[in-house]
């Protein structure tokens, strides 16, 4: 079974601004400067785009990790989508939506991942992962939202 889970943030930064902030993947590798991620293949600087990889090196909780993803859908400057195409999860999908209210850009990030590994996978979203990934990305978002707050 996966898990699902939605970030909502909120900045005074223009959706565009924020939407190119948050394909930017410098921008990423600052905001995940605790887990050393960073990226090793594929655009490994500046801005991604769609139908564009990257391949990530991080270590969390002592284990080293590497995932590749993919922009698979992309309309500038109110959505994206990266997908894992291969990695430690047996699906990862990362929906970004970026809208602008009177009170400034809201950015929605909507989160569907599911571990390998049966019941030994299952344990450890319910334990580990269902905690663990929403903090990353609110670390994420407050790091591109910094100068617009």
């Amino acid at each position: 079974m996966a898990v699902y889970f939605e970030c909502l943030t909120t900045t005074d930064l223009s959706a565009q601004e924020l939407f190119e902030k948050s394909l930017s993947i410098d921008a990423h590798t600052g905001s995940m400067v605790d887990s050393g991620e960073q990226a090793i293949a594929g655009v490994t600087s500046g801005q991604i785009g769609l139908g564009e990889q990257v391949t990530w090196k991080a270590t969390h909780f002592g284990i080293p990790f590497r995932m590749t993803s993919e922009i698979v859908e992309l309309s500038a400057p109110r959505q994206f989508t990266d997908q894992q195409v291969r990695g430690p999860f047996k699906k990862f999908r990362h929906e970004h939506i970026f809208f602008e209210t009177a009170q400034g850009t809201v950015m929605v990030d909507k989160i569907h991942f599911e571990a390998p590994l049966g019941p030994l996978g299952w344990l450890a979203e319910r334990l580990v992962l269902s905690w663990y990934m929403p903090k990353l990305i609110r670390v994420r978002n407050a790091y591109l939202v910094k100068d617009g707050q």
